[in-house]
C-alpha cells in the first residue's frame, strides 16, 4: 500500500516557543529589555518605510556592532540552547511520528518562521525538522554581514508551495514554478497541517485551509480571545491552547486527523484495487 506523506508546518515564535526566540538570550546579551529592542526595530521600520523583518535584522547587526561585538553564526546557534517551549513540545515530534506510523502515513515536520534559522537550528528540537524555512544572515568568515533571507508574513506562503512540490532549495525557482500534476507532488495540500499563533500566520493558514488541508491557531493559557476571530472568520479549522502533551485537546485533534488521512488513503487504495478487478473481468 502506498503510504502518503503528511506535512506539519509550524510557525516558531509563540507557537512552539513561549516568546520570540531572540528574547531568551540574544536581546539580554545586548543589555536591552525585549520591549526596548523591538521598539528600536519597529521605529526604524516605520521611519524608513521598511520591511519589519529586515528592520529587526538590521538592528541586530547595528546594536551588536555599536557594542563592539560581531554577530556570528556560532553565537546565534548557541542562543537556540536557551529557548523555552510550551508544555510537551520536546516530546511532540517523536510521538506524532509514531501516531502517523500507526495510522499508515509518513510524517514530516517543517518550520516556517520570520525568526532566525540559525537560532532554530541550535534548539534541541531542530533534528526533527525536514527543513527550516526562516530568516537568515549571510556570513563572511563566520560573521553576519547581510540578510540572506527575510521571511515576512506573505513570503511564508512560497514555502507551502515548496513543500507541496518537494522543491526545498530556496534558490531553485525554476522547478518551483513548473507545472506538475497534483498526484506527482511530494505532499498534497490536503495532507498539510499548519500550526501557528495569530495574524502573522493568516496567509498560510488560509492557503492550507482553502486547499483542503487543516489549519490550527494556538493561544497561551487563558488567552483564547487572541485567536477567536480567526475561527469566527473561517481562517482556521480549530483553536487550541498551546499544550502539546499527550492527551491534550491539540494532541487528540491532530491524532484524529492523522488517523482519518490514513483511513482515506486505505479506502482510496481499496477502491482502485476493486476497479482494477472489474477491468480484468
Amino acid at each position: 500500500m502506498n503510504k502518503p506523506t503528511v506535512a506539519f508546518l509550524y510557525d516558531f515564535d509563540k507557537t512552539l516557543s513561549t516568546r520570540d526566540m531572540q528574547e531568551f538570550t540574544f536581546i539580554p546579551s545586548l543589555g536591552l529589555e525585549a520591549h526596548e529592542f523591538w521598539g528600536l526595530a519597529n521605529s526604524m521600520a516605520q521611519r524608513e518605510k521598511m520591511d519589519s523583518i529586515l528592520a529587526y535584522m538590521y538592528c541586530m547587526l547595528d546594536v551588536a556592532a555599536k557594542q563592539g561585538t560581531a554577530l556570528s553564526r556560532q553565537t546565534l546557534l548557541q542562543c537556540g540552547k536557551d529557548v523555552e517551549y510550551f508544555a510537551g513540545v520536546e516530546q511532540w515530534f517523536a510521538h506524532i511520528n509514531r501516531v502517523g506510523e500507526d495510522a499508515g502515513v509518513h510524517v514530516e515536520h517543517y518550520i516556517l518562521s520570520s525568526g532566525l534559522r540559525e537560532i532554530v537550528s541550535g534548539t534541541t528540537i531542530a533534528p526533527y525538522f525536514t527543513e527550516i524555512f526562516a530568516s537568515e544572515f549571510l556570513y563572511k568568515d563566520g560573521k553576519a554581514v547581510w540578510p540572506k533571507t527575510a521571511v515576512n508574513y506573505t513570503a511564508k506562503t512560497q514555502f507551502v508551495y515548496r513543500i507541496n512540490k518537494g522543491v526545498l532549495d530556496i534558490s531553485n525557482d525554476v522547478d518551483l514554478n513548473k507545472s506538475a500534476p497534483e498526484d506527482s507532488r511530494h505532499v498534497k495540500f490536503s495532507n498539510m497541517i499548519y500550526i501557528g499563533d495569530g495574524l502573522t500566520d493568516v496567509p498560510c493558514m488560509k492557503l492550507v485551509k482553502l486547499s483542503g488541508g487543516h489549519s490550527i491557531a494556538l493561544y497561551q493559557k487563558g488567552k483564547a480571545s487572541t485567536v477567536e476571530d480567526l475561527l469566527r472568520h473561517d481562517r482556521v479549522d480549530f483553536i487550541f491552547e498551546a499544550d502539546y502533551r499527550v492527551g491534550s485537546p491539540l494532541e487528540q485533534a491532530v491524532a484524529t486527523i492523522l488517523r482519518k488521512l490514513g483511513v482515506d488513503n486505505r479506502l482510496k487504495d481499496l477502491s482502485q484495487e476493486q476497479r482494477g478487478r472489474l477491468a480484468i473481468r
